[in-house]
């Protein structure tokens, strides 16, 4: 069988990725929890206000999202290096960290003094700025091994200190994030510059003391945990142990341990004895939230398959696989590309999981595979321009999506800079910009509608208008707060929403 129109899409006719596309301890039971009837907004309580969208009435406090701060350079000449590749907060909210296609990492703290101010709430100021990978070449396939930070996990905090992993291509980096506001002065064979004095002068012992110094943020890196991916690595997920964490390629994914960095089990592997019957390729994986031992992949076929490690060593056999019949009448040379899933979260609760394809964004109930429990129409007007966005590629852009804290919403990204939200509860959904022109302080975003036919009205865009250079693939939600961060190209906006 010859290869399927995305598999060909994601790996070259020698197996290799495309360049350019690249807590408890004990084993809970697989029971999702109560029955769908329960309201997706008492999911998960951290004391958000309920939520309905910008402009839209219900039976809710309306939300007005508005512009809190904007990130990088405004130059219209973007070099590549500063494009944003992924957008994390930790799981406090107080932390948010960024990568981009130069191997940097930044860091943003939440000014503790705007806490206690609810209309600064949304600021973020840099808390750490470091080099988190080089740019690397594989001698023995002659490759360029890209910079680019591809994902970033931030792991729950133990201690002072903050840690993360962060990936590239092949290699995945555990870094420390600590503070020293304190040095040691007074040792007895050392000088106060570093140089070491001679023994024979020693005529008084000392005791050492700590100094007040100037608030230092250093960034150091823990284990480096490489030389375990043949293929372009797309995911890592920490595991609600806090012990070990997965990895996935376009053909496996692999468990290892936080400790261990020359070592990790493989628990997945797709690929075909012969390459040429690959049909699918692995596009996302993440772990259960709560459930140690569950874990989800998705693929370009459009499936998502849940596993369970307490099954087998290898999870090539599912527990549960989550597909949804094609519709014949919406059948096209396109329907294989538009299927593949390019992200895919299980909600705060564990009760659900959120995919995102290239034009939808589904909600699957985890006691139901047969179809999704809710679909959300991201871009349909899309549908009529597939045939010039497969031409200029944008066909195979990977959107990531995100809950909001108590799971009632979700959103994802789309073109123009546009940005989509959609209130599960009230089924309200709106349409956002980030842009430069709604960059005052404080200043109310306007709900954006695009005209797809006939007469345009005032505040609508044509279809045809649209700038397909800009988009949002990364976005995140404040994890305890209506507060988001929107990448747009080199720049980071961050939201918050309106307090009256």
């Amino acid at each position: 069988m010859a290869y399927s129109v995305v598999a060909q899409d994601w790996l070259g006719a020698e197996g290799r990725t495309r360049p350019d596309q690249t807590q408890s301890r004990t084993r809970p039971s697989l029971d999702p929890g109560p029955p769908f009837k329960e309201e997706p907004q008492q999911q998960r309580s951290h004391g958000l206000r309920p939520l309905a969208m910008a402009g839209a009435g219900g039976g809710c406090n309306d939300v007005q999202w508005c512009f809190s701060q904007v990130k990088g350079a405004i130059d219209d000449d973007v070099a590549e290096a500063d494009i944003i590749s992924t957008v994390e907060f930790n799981h406090s909210g107080e932390l948010l960290a960024t990568g981009d296609k130069g191997g940097r990492v930044v860091i943003f703290q939440q000014e503790p003094e705007s806490k206690n101010q609810p209309q600064c709430r949304g600021e973020y100021n840099v808390y750490s700025t470091f080099q988190s990978h080089e740019p690397e070449f594989d001698y023995l396939k002659s490759l360029e091994i890209e910079e680019k930070i591809n994902k970033i996990r931030w792991l729950p905090q133990k201690n002072a200190a903050q840690f993360l992993l962060s990936t590239n291509d092949k290699t995945i980096k555990l870094w420390k994030i600590s503070e020293r506001d304190k040095r040691p002065e007074g040792y007895n064979l050392k000088e106060e510059d570093g140089r070491y004095r001679d023994p024979n002068t020693v005529t008084t012992l000392r005791v050492p003391v700590f100094r007040p110094m100037d608030l230092m943020v250093e960034a150091s890196p823990r284990r480096v945990f490489a030389n375990a991916h043949t293929y372009h690595i797309n995911s890592i997920s920490v595991n609600s142990d806090c012990e070990t964490y997965l990895s996935a390629d376009d053909l496996r994914i692999n468990l290892w341990n936080l400790e261990i960095t020359d070592r990790s089990f493989n628990i997945v592997d797709i690929k075909p004895t012969n390459m040429e019957e690959l049909t699918e390729v692995i596009t996302a994986a993440e772990f259960h939230p709560n459930q140690c031992n569950t874990f989800v992949y998705s693929s370009s076929k459009g499936t998502i398959r849940l596993c369970d490690m307490r099954a087998s060593a290898l999870c090539d056999q599912h527990s549960k696989m989550f597909e949804e019949p094609e519709d014949p009448n919406n059948r096209s040379f396109f329907s294989e590309i538009i299927s593949s899933i390019s992200d895919v979260k299980f909600s705060h609760s564990g009760r659900y999981m959120m995919t995102r394809d290239y034009l939808s964004v589904k909600i699957w109930d985890l006691n139901m595979e047969t179809r999704p429990v809710e679909t959300y129409q991201v871009h349909e007007y899309l549908r009529s321009k597939l045939c010039s966005l497969y031409e200029n590629d944008c066909i195979f852009d990977k959107f990531e999506c995100c809950w909001n804290g108590n799971d009632s919403v979700v959103m994802t990204g789309s073109y123009n800079n546009f940005f989509r939200m959609f209130d599960r509860g009230y089924r309200q959904d709106v349409t956002l910009e980030a842009s430069r022109e709604n960059s005052k302080p404080r200043s109310v975003l306007k709900p954006r509608k695009v005209c797809t036919g006939g007469k345009r009205k005032k505040d609508e865009i044509s279809v045809d208008s649209l700038d397909f250079n800009k988009k949002i693939l990364h976005t995140a939600w404040h994890p305890l707060d209506n507060i988001i961060a929107v990448a747009t190209t080199n720049n980071l906006y961050i939201f918050q929403d309106k307090l009256n």
